[in-house]
């Protein structure tokens, strides 16, 4: 059975290269998938936990496009077919709070504790408080398709993406 835990909060780590080496590090010694997301992009915790699955899910029915569960994990958050459009979602030297997956294939992980944790991510006590500006630019969500839902649905504009990015060709 998948288990997926989300954190949010300012990176521990000002360097995006030195942060992104820390989470391999994570990931290779405890044996859990780990991605770091631009929490700004991220919508709600059902947008990331939908994306998660979905991602996880196409690599146990071998459907994956990325090579690596946690880019995998991207792809899906981003609504994007494509590998090089789903970066916009990672952290970049702009990023100011991340959202940070972490997930289990079928129970393979040992989870790191807080003080493992603490040294990629400070907790801000705001969990999930997305940009809106940010996710209609990433989402390609435009004023007339807002307009005919209302800004209330914006996250289900997200996930519909979410959903639909196995469609795109």
């Amino acid at each position: 059975m998948n288990e997926i835990r989300l954190f949010f909060g300012r990176p521990a780590i000002p360097d995006r290269k030195d942060l992104i080496s820390a989470i391999k590090d994570l990931q290779h010694r405890y044996g859990c998938i780990v991605q770091a997301l631009d929490a700004d992009k991220v919508v709600s915790n059902r947008h990331i936990l939908f994306a998660t699955e979905k991602a996880l899910s196409a690599f146990s029915q071998r459907r994956n496009i990325a090579k690596d569960v946690g880019m995998e994990i991207m792809r899906y958050a981003s609504g994007e077919r494509q590998i090089e459009r789903a970066l916009n979602m990672g952290v970049s030297d702009k990023t100011e709070r991340i959202a940070l997956v972490l997930a289990s294939l079928e129970g393979q992980c040992n989870w790191p504790d807080e003080i493992e944790l603490s040294r990629l991510l400070k907790p801000d006590g705001l969990g999930c408080s997305c940009r809106y500006n940010a996710v209609k630019e990433v989402f390609n969500i435009s004023s007339a398709e807002l307009d005919s839902v209302g800004e209330d649905r914006i996250e289900d504009l997200v996930i519909e993406r979410v959903a639909l990015a196995d469609t795109y060709r």
